[in-house]
Order: C-alpha cells, then structure tokens, then sequence
C-alpha cells in the first residue's frame, strides 16, 4: 500500500503577520455592516482563528480593533500622497492621484471602513483618524502650491476639493469602478484647476497662483 501524503504543517504567523491579518478582515467586515453589527466572533470567523487569539491582539474588543483598522486603511492612504517636488504640479498632482485611486481600487473595502467610520462611530478618536488623513493631504497640497501661508480661501478650497474627491471615489465604487480609472484622475485634476479659477475671482492670492500654474503648464 503506498504511503499517504503527509499532512502539511500547521504555519504559525508571527505577531506583525497575524495582527496584518486581523486588521484586514476586521476592515473587510465593518465595510460592508455598521459597527454595531460586527462583533469579534465576526472578525474571528472572517480571520479562521478564535475569539481569543483576537482578545489577546486587541485586549480592549472590538472598539479597540475598529480604531486600529481605521488607522492601519489611514496610514496606507496618506502614503498616496507622497510626490517629489519636481516638474508641472498638476502632473505631480496626476501621480498623486493615480496612487490614491489605485488605493481605492486593489483597497475598497478599506477605503470604504475609513470614510464610512469617521460619520457612523462617534467618537473623537476614530474622527481624528479620518480627519488626519484629510490634513495630510491638504498639507501636501499647499506644499506643491508653495504657498507659506495659504489665506483662508485657499485653505477652504482646497479642503473642499479634497472633500470632493472622497465623494467622488464613493460614488465611482458604487458605479463600478466607472468612467476608467485614466478619465476620472484627469476629471479630478480638470476641476482642482476649475475650482482654483473660480476662487481667483474672489482671492488675489489665489489668482496670481492660477497665473503661476498656467505659466507652469
């Protein structure tokens, strides 16, 4: 009779590995069901371990592992927005965008727990996650602009475009992932350029920044 196979070897992970694993299926379920519905049973059965392996993780429960999958989608989000200082800005913000999107694309789930949390958990906490990452982008904006000290207007309409990008990136999950990733960056980009010369109309400091960026062009 011939020898059966040997039974594979059970992998144990290592901390960081197990935690990583953890973290997405608790970002895949609160997803998809508002926080209230998910309980750790929940997260374990998505992970295929036991309930107490993800007490001994996040010994605070679900509130503590919800924050910790927020923040994990948020420090992922905010890399996005990392360009080198070099060439046409809006080229540089084309790049930026391009990774965003990318995130939301191979990352939807995620992406939908982060901007769906700060609004369903009411606490300081898990709004100060999502905001950080609205901050960061804002920051590495103006600093593309190169603008020290952004007015007021400017300030407002760049945190409005950023607002309308989430909004945008909702929407196109929902649609299926359409109009193209391309056409949607590009449509992004066409309206940071639009929303800029409207406010040009009201803000001399934001005018004489469209100036600069037509003669970047």
């Amino acid at each position: 009779m011939a020898p059966s196979a040997p039974t594979p070897a059970y992998r144990r992970l290592g901390v960081e590995e197990r935690r990583r694993q953890l973290l997405e299926a608790a970002l895949s379920l609160f997803a998809h069901r508002v926080p209230e519905d998910v309980s750790l049973d929940h997260v374990a059965e998505a992970a295929g371990v036991s309930r107490p392996l993800v007490y001994r993780y996040f010994p605070g429960g679900k509130q503590q592992l919800y924050e910790a999958a927020l923040r994990s989608a948020a420090e992922e989000l905010q890399h996005c927005f990392d360009e080198p200082c070099e060439g046409p800005l809006l080229r540089r913000l084309a790049h930026a965008l391009d990774r965003y999107l990318a995130f939301v694309d191979q990352h939807d789930a995620g992406f939908q727990a982060l901007l769906q949390g700060g609004s369903v958990v009411e606490t300081s906490r898990t709004t100060a996650i999502v905001d950080g990452v609205r901050r960061t982008a804002a920051e590495h904006i103006l600093s593309h602009l190169e603008v020290t000290e952004p007015g007021l207007r400017l300030r407002m309409t760049v945190r409005m475009w950023i607002t309308a990008v989430e909004a945008a990136s909702l929407i196109w999950l929902d649609e299926g992932k359409q109009p193209p990733h391309d056409e949607l960056r590009d449509w992004l980009v066409e309206q940071f350029t639009a929303v800029l010369s409207v406010t040009a109309g009201r803000d001399p400091q934001t005018a004489a920044l469209v100036r600069a960026l037509a003669d970047d062009a």
